[in-house]
């Protein structure tokens, strides 16, 4: 009786959801549009304080608005856009980066931080319509001031602060050890947040904080174009 020999196993094929590529495209071009939504809305604030205004007290917020209703409204919406896109940016990059803790970690608080800059841009909206409104602008003013020193809301700006400065540094820092992009993508986001303390800092112009910005969104592309050379992740 001749032995059978059975033929060796072969192994499984990884069967790839069906909607992988969409998913990986979809967060690609979240990753390329996200950050130069921040782009905007810098852009949009140095425009509008090109000739010496500024938003640090109610009173200089409401005379801003009026001035610049459209540019300050188009910087808005630009952010919060940016807001919602950078969730699935930040996702993408754990995808790129699994093993990293710093990357976690860091892109974790950013999430959080950018949540919270979504509630701190969407109250502008108010000054703008204080502003076009007329009436006691004082009276306003004052409101404005009291909202923004009230203490059961500052944590939320507290956060955005920690998550757009602190959170993108840790990010970044982990893009850069963990060699999951080009070193030149890790820098450029790792540029954003001492470009942006450097302008608060030493300049009244938003120039480095535009700068920064565009230099975050070259990175994140790189990032982008990473993750679509990557066609067999899910």
């Amino acid at each position: 009786m001749t032995p059978t020999v059975e033929a060796p196993a072969r192994p499984a094929e990884s069967v790839r959801p069906p909607t992988s590529g969409v998913r990986r495209v979809g967060t690609a071009l979240a990753m390329v549009l996200a950050p130069w939504g921040f782009v905007v809305t810098n852009t949009s604030y140095a425009w509008a304080i090109r000739n010496g205004g500024s938003d640090a007290t109610g009173a200089d917020a409401l005379a801003l608005a009026g001035d610049y209703p459209i540019v300050l409204r188009v910087g808005l919406v630009a952010g919060m856009l940016g807001c919602l896109l950078l969730i699935p940016a930040v996702l993408g990059a754990f995808r790129l980066a699994p093993t990293s803790w710093l990357v976690l970690a860091g892109g974790s608080l950013m999430i959080a931080g950018y949540v919270c800059y979504f509630g701190v841009l969407s109250n502008n909206f108010a000054i703008l319509a204080m502003a076009e409104r007329g009436g006691p602008l004082a009276d306003y003013a004052a409101v404005i001031d009291a909202s923004q020193a009230d203490a059961w809301s500052t944590w939320v700006f507290l956060l955005f602060v920690a998550g757009n400065l602190v959170g993108t540094l840790v990010f970044a820092l982990g893009l850069l050890v963990s060699r999951a992009v080009p070193v030149w993508a890790a820098l450029g986001i790792l540029l954003w947040p001492p470009l942006h303390v450097i302008g608060l800092a030493l300049f009244g112009n938003e120039v480095p904080q535009v700068i920064g910005a565009v230099l975050q969104a070259l990175g994140f592309a790189g990032c982008a174009a990473v993750l679509l050379r990557r066609r067999g992740s899910a």
